[in-house]
């Protein structure tokens, strides 16, 4: 394995030692540092299954994956926003909020993008390596929806992923997850951009798979390493999604959103290379 992988498995054990070790520097920051060490951990596994990674042979996709990364939670934080103008902590609509920040705004600022930086390249570079070992080989029988069935999708997506903001309510959490991907994955595979949806018209559930499989993982590696961390964020959702019922801080039920997450999250960032017409170097 590459120097930086056995680097990034140092930051994670250390930062967890500090971390049960009462070190208060390391509990607050703990969340971007531990994520830094996961993706170098998983570039150097992935580039000793394949030869490629951010970090080696495609540095330019590596940097805009982690801006879009930033742009995108961002993007999230607007749908989270509202629930804040209905009461504070207590409001019914908030879905998650955060503890213990850092007091000085530049800091909080920077702990945010690094943080955000982290997201988009844990899921891709996750799914990458599992495409390229366990799920190489996922076959279906070609399927492709027609262009009308398309058509009607996307326009019911339109108003779905607009409707969380129109209308504060914790209730339209599950839209916030599936309305982004179901009106870009369209068109993407349209615009002929990689495409899980493109790779279903010929067979190929590969793709598809590892992004799911690795939300499944990165979401319960995010809940896991916040559990314990200081400065943390916490959800409050309504009774009826079982939100008293929680592993970690993240009710249970909530974790079968990390699967359509991540194909959001590769949709956006494909949707939004193919407008800027960025080179095109693929990880995944």
């Amino acid at each position: 394995m590459r120097p930086h992988g056995w680097l990034g498995l140092g930051i994670i054990l250390v930062a967890e030692v500090l971390l049960f070790s009462g070190n208060a520097v390391i509990g607050r920051w703990f969340t971007p540092i531990v994520w830094t060490g996961y993706l170098l951990l998983v570039d150097a596994w992935l580039f000793r299954l394949t030869e490629r990674s951010y970090l080696t042979t495609h540095r330019l996709e590596g940097v805009i994956v982690a801006l879009v990364s930033i742009i995108g939670w961002w993007l999230f934080e607007l749908y989270n926003a509202p629930r804040f103008w209905r009461g504070g902590d207590d409001a019914v609509g908030i879905w998650w909020q955060y503890h213990r920040l850092e007091p000085n705004l530049l800091l909080r600022r920077i702990g945010y993008d690094w943080s955000f930086a982290t997201i988009f390249p844990a899921l891709f570079l996750t799914a990458a390596a599992l495409r390229a070992s366990a799920f190489a080989r996922v076959r279906i029988r070609p399927w492709a929806p027609s262009p009308n069935a398309m058509l009607l999708v996307v326009w019911v997506c339109d108003v779905a992923a607009a409707l969380p903001l129109l209308v504060p309510s914790a209730w339209l959490v599950p839209l916030v997850w599936t309305g982004l991907v179901l009106v870009l994955e369209p068109l993407n595979a349209r615009a002929g951009r990689p495409s899980w949806l493109a790779d279903l018209a010929r067979g190929d559930a590969s793709r598809l798979v590892s992004l799911t499989v690795a939300g499944a993982i990165c979401g319960v590696l995010w809940e896991f390493w916040n559990y314990w961390a200081i400065t943390k964020w916490t959800y409050t959702v309504p009774m009826a999604y079982l939100g008293h019922v929680k592993v970690f801080e993240m009710p249970v039920i909530g974790y079968l959103g990390f699967l359509p997450f991540a194909l959001e999250c590769y949709a956006l960032y494909h949707w939004a290379r193919g407008v800027l017409n960025a080179p095109e170097e693929v990880v995944i």
